[in-house]
This record gives C-alpha cells, sequence and structure tokens, in this order.
C-alpha cells in the first residue's frame, strides 16, 4: 500500500509503526497530540512547514 499525504497521521503510524521515526525526523513529534487523530499527513506537515513531498517520499521507503 503506498502512503498518501491524504491518509490520516494516526493511520500510518497504527499501519507502519516505523513511521513515527520518518515523522519525528522532520519535527513531527505530536504523533499522540489530539490534531494527529483528524488531520492529515498534508495538513500536519503545512502546519510545521515541512516539504511535504519529502515527507511522503520517505514514509513510502518504509511501507
Amino acid at each position: 500500500m503506498t502512503i498518501t499525504k491524504n491518509m490520516s497521521i494516526t493511520e500510518v503510524v497504527q499501519k507502519y509503526p516505523a513511521a513515527a521515526e520518518v515523522f519525528f525526523k522532520y519535527g513531527m513529534g505530536c504523533l499522540g497530540c489530539a490534531a494527529a487523530h483528524f488531520e492529515n499527513i498534508e495538513q500536519g506537515a503545512l502546519a510545521h512547514g515541512i516539504n511535504v513531498d519529502a515527507l511522503i517520499e520517505d514514509l513510502n521507503k518504509i511501507a
């Protein structure tokens, strides 16, 4: 399965636990916060000023 920017952060971490390390690498350490449950990857990345395409590429390397 390919990880897309429209998937929820929580969904990705549940399916691919190693994704947590990728999110942390990009400065997204709020995996347990309420926003992670309803924000998609793109929304979370943009809120943190993160390059969405680079993040998705790295997440798909572990998927």
